[in-house]
């Protein structure tokens, strides 16, 4: 069985397939936020929309982040670091990449699995 979550008509947030939960990819819902403040917001986009397939952060098992700056990086990670749970870490890579609306500094996309049943 899929499911999917919050489908339109070129994609879904979440996909959720054999135990993984795909999300598509996160972006801050206030674009005028520095990188520290647009981070938080995507990471919180995560956190709830794990938390509607029934997981959580513990359970990440990848990471796609996009940065439009890679200046911007190591204050993307303190709150990356601060966010993910110690020891639950996922597979992740940091790429630069011209995102689809010029003021959003960073997209990350997550893959994870489903929760315990």
């Amino acid at each position: 069985m899929i499911q999917r979550f919050d489908t339109g008509p070129r994609m879904s947030e979440m996909v959720v397939h054999n135990g993984t939960i795909y999300l598509a990819g996160q972006i801050a819902d206030d674009a005028a936020a520095d990188i520290t403040g647009q981070t938080q917001q995507v990471l919180d986009a995560i956190d709830a929309l794990l938390a509607r397939a029934g997981s959580d952060k513990s359970r990440l098992l990848r990471a796609e982040i996009f940065l439009v700056d890679l200046a911007d990086f190591d204050a993307m990670n303190a709150v990356w670091q601060y966010w993910v749970v110690p020891g639950h870490t996922p597979a992740r890579a940091t790429v630069q990449a011209a995102l689809a609306n010029p003021q959003w500094k960073v997209e990350i996309v997550v893959t994870a699995a489903a929760g315990q049943t």
